[in-house]
């Protein structure tokens, strides 16, 4: 079976770009960086986005574009031999679970925009909406409809799938997050948010906030989830990855500042007296119990209909980014077993969607309305739901090993002069340069021991509670 392919650079950039600009990024990251240094907080994460992460994301993407492999493939490809066989499936299985609870999110999103644009608000801002909403029978109605959406999407292929869909969706993403930062500017004491986020602090920055800053990069870009090397594998052999990785890294970074300018000003034009210490760090927090509040304020000037419609605006740009990051997550699975077995993409798709779709229930089962899925296990000192077991497993604690063992691979295995040799086809300015040193050096050896570190402090923070670095 011929390869699917990205028809241009701009095409894989703004696919890739979707999947890195998450919720995660619009939302939690104005947050943790207000309360960490500001703008120095900022600047550490993008520091890390280049010179950390950056070096990693041409490593996943020059490997799928040699081998023309899922992650599953490229490491059996060249490793040859069990061990590594088995990493390719730590790096297939993991998307596939991380998409399982990014799916139940990406329905309460959807819920709250459905929710916003039949002028619902007071629902949402009331104190026991997301509680309730999480557990009404409507929650399975909007999943419906997401699952279609993303199957609609993959179903299509790379080009007319998700290299169509980014081209619409990710420039929508960009411009309504431009437009909402301008209108929220307007607000009374928006400016007082925007010197909490611009101002920086570096005597703010300890050990925890930079370990921080580089999770939050690592995490914001999808690295080590398997996702670059499958979108690198369907990248033309003329594309210049190096510019690429750098328009990805620098959107990314570009989408985090954005989003403190419109965050940030929105939660002091609610008041202007908060506690920044106050507000949460959690995405789902400040998404689905913070904001509706927020928003539902802005009735006194705007009305209630103005209100509503600036709540629906804001839900569907969080929505789009939701539902890129999730068409990404998925394809991971999808083009392994298609790789793998030579099924055709629409059965590779419903084969793997009822699994997902049968633990995605699982999970939104789990916040209270089934015991056994709610209470599941107990570690690190806290009752766990199947939720929170499929999240501390697959997304905080395998990534940073996944990364690890993709340097490794990469470096000592693949080695430097293929790696090179990849890099090198459509830039012949690499070869020989400061950042072909730079990546060699980077990725065989600060780069995996910091990875390693992390990883360690993960397992022994999450499930024994102990953390050992601050």
């Amino acid at each position: 079976m011929k390869r699917e392919q990205f028809s241009s650079s701009l095409g894989f950039v703004l696919a890739a770009a979707g999947s890195a600009v998450g919720i995660g990024n619009l939302v939690a990251f104005p947050v943790m960086a207000s309360k960490n240094g500001g703008a120095a907080f900022l600047i550490m994460y993008a520091f890390f986005v280049f010179f950390i992460c950056l070096p990693v994301m041409l490593a996943e993407m020059s490997l799928g574009r040699h081998t023309r492999q899922n992650p599953l493939g490229a490491y059996t490809e060249i490793g040859q031999n069990r061990a590594w066989r088995t990493v390719g499936w730590m790096s297939v299985i993991t998307p596939f679970m991380i998409g399982v609870f990014y799916l139940v999110i990406t329905v309460w999103i959807f819920g709250y925009l459905g929710k916003s644009v039949l002028g619902q608000l007071n629902e949402l801002a009331a104190p026991d909406s997301f509680g309730n909403f999480i557990n009404s029978n409507e929650l399975f109605v909007y999943m419906a409809v997401v699952i279609g959406l993303t199957f609609f999407i993959l179903q299509g292929g790379v080009k007319q799938g998700i290299e169509k869909a980014a081209r619409v969706l990710m420039p929508m993403l960009f411009i309504m997050l431009i437009a909402l930062v301008i209108y929220v500017m307007t607000l009374d004491n928006a400016m007082l948010g925007v010197r909490f986020f611009l101002i920086p602090e570096f005597d703010k920055l300890t050990g925890k906030v930079l370990n921080g800053a580089l999770a939050q990069a690592f995490f914001s870009l999808s690295l080590a989830m398997g996702i670059l090397i499958t979108y690198g594998s369907y990248i033309q052999k003329n594309n210049n990855i190096v510019h690429a990785g750098k328009m990805v890294a620098g959107l990314s970074v570009l989408v985090a500042c954005c989003s403190g300018l419109l965050i940030l000003p929105a939660v002091f034009s609610f008041n202007p007296d908060i506690q920044l210490s106050t507000l949460s760090e959690s995405s789902i927090s400040m998404i689905f119990t913070f904001l509706p509040k927020i928003f539902l304020a802005m009735q006194a000037d705007i009305g209630y209909f103005g209100a509503s419609f600036v709540a629906g605006f804001f839900f569907l740009l969080v929505f789009f980014a939701a539902l890129t990051s999730l068409v990404s997550i998925i394809e991971v699975p999808v083009c392994s077993l298609m790789d793998q077995k030579g099924v055709s993409r629409r059965t590779a798709l419903f084969s793997l969607g009822a699994a997902m779709i049968a633990l995605a229930v699982i999970c939104a089962l789990s916040f209270g309305r089934v015991e056994l899925f709610s209470n599941l296990l107990s570690y690190g000192g806290l009752n766990k739901s199947f939720f929170d077991l499929v999240y501390d497993i697959f997304y905080e604690t395998i990534l940073p090993l996944n990364g690890l063992l993709l340097c490794l691979f990469v470096i000592y295995r693949w080695k430097k002069h293929n790696l090179d040799a990849e890099i090198s086809q459509g830039n012949s300015t690499f070869a020989g340069s400061l950042l072909q040193k730079y990546v060699n050096f980077s990725l065989g050896t600060f780069i995996p021991l910091i990875l390693a570190v992390i990883f360690v402090n993960t397992v022994s923070t999450i499930f024994f509670g102990k953390n050992l670095l601050f």
